[in-house]
């Protein structure tokens, strides 16, 4: 893989994927996300049954590169890209786990909901704080609004505020919260009680659970997508984005852009 921005092992039927840009706590450019999508068709070409993914360095991923993001020459790829790897992620053939440390935000939480289980460290931080930047968690909300309680959905995307994994846990963001160093062991043991299911019963079960769903995953990702880029180009966004990147408050603008 270009760059080795996604790392690849194998053991039995379960392929681990590692985020690899720890330098940037795993922030999400187009290499990593095309990295991570051709990871996927790779562990699916080598008939994986499991996928576990996890970052490497101090956080599990921090988000969007938002340096890239305000670029206006790549920002419409980088939305597209998102919206693609949240896709190949959520509709990979195999179960997927997300093994969290340090953190998940933003673009990283919505890599991580895209996952079937979820497993955390204790002190890992997740939240969406997209607004606090101008802009708008689109595309992860499509699968938020299937996993959580109307309320608690509000509170994550309206407040933006970072929640600990064991708030994540009681409001079923997350599946099992386990203690510090214990995130990729913990997720082995439940891709070891994964596989004592069958490969047709599996894959029968996640194609059923989406398709009980009043619209398809990838009609709400394709409508979501076109809030997101909208958004993206946003004077807001701008100011939001620069803010982060200038580390300072934002100056928002309460007229209409």
């Amino acid at each position: 893989m270009s760059e080795n921005l996604v790392l690849y092992e194998a053991a039995r039927d379960i392929a681990t994927l590692t985020l690899n840009r720890p330098e940037k706590r795993n922030a999400l450019n187009i290499p990593l996300l095309e990295a991570l999508c051709k990871a996927i068709e790779d562990a699916h070409a080598r008939q994986a049954r499991i996928i576990i993914l996890r970052g490497a360095g101090a956080v599990f991923c921090a988000g969007l590169d938002l340096s890239e993001a305000a670029d206006a020459t790549k920002a419409q790829a980088s939305a597209q890209w998102i919206a693609q790897m949240l896709e190949t992620v959520s509709q990979s053939r195999a179960v997927t786990i997300a093994a969290v440390h340090g953190a998940a935000i933003a673009g990283g939480a919505g890599l991580m909901s895209a996952c079937d289980f979820v497993v955390a460290e204790e002190s890992a931080k997740i939240g969406y704080p997209e607004v606090r930047r101008g802009l708008v968690a689109g595309l992860v909300m499509t699968f938020l609004r299937r996993q959580l309680r109307e309320r608690d959905a509000r509170e994550l995307l309206l407040l933006g505020e970072i929640v600990d994994a064991r708030r994540a846990k009681d409001i079923g963001l997350v599946n099992r919260v386990v203690p510090e160093g214990g995130a990729l062991d913990a997720a082995l043991d439940l891709a070891n009680t994964i596989l004592k299911g069958g490969p047709g019963a599996l894959a029968h079960t996640k194609q059923m659970l989406g398709d009980l769903w009043p619209r398809p995953l990838e009609n709400d990702l394709a409508w979501a997508l076109n809030h997101h880029k909208a958004v993206r180009a946003s004077r807001e966004a701008r100011e939001g984005i620069a803010a982060f990147n200038e580390k300072r408050k934002p100056n928002w603008d309460t007229s209409t852009d």
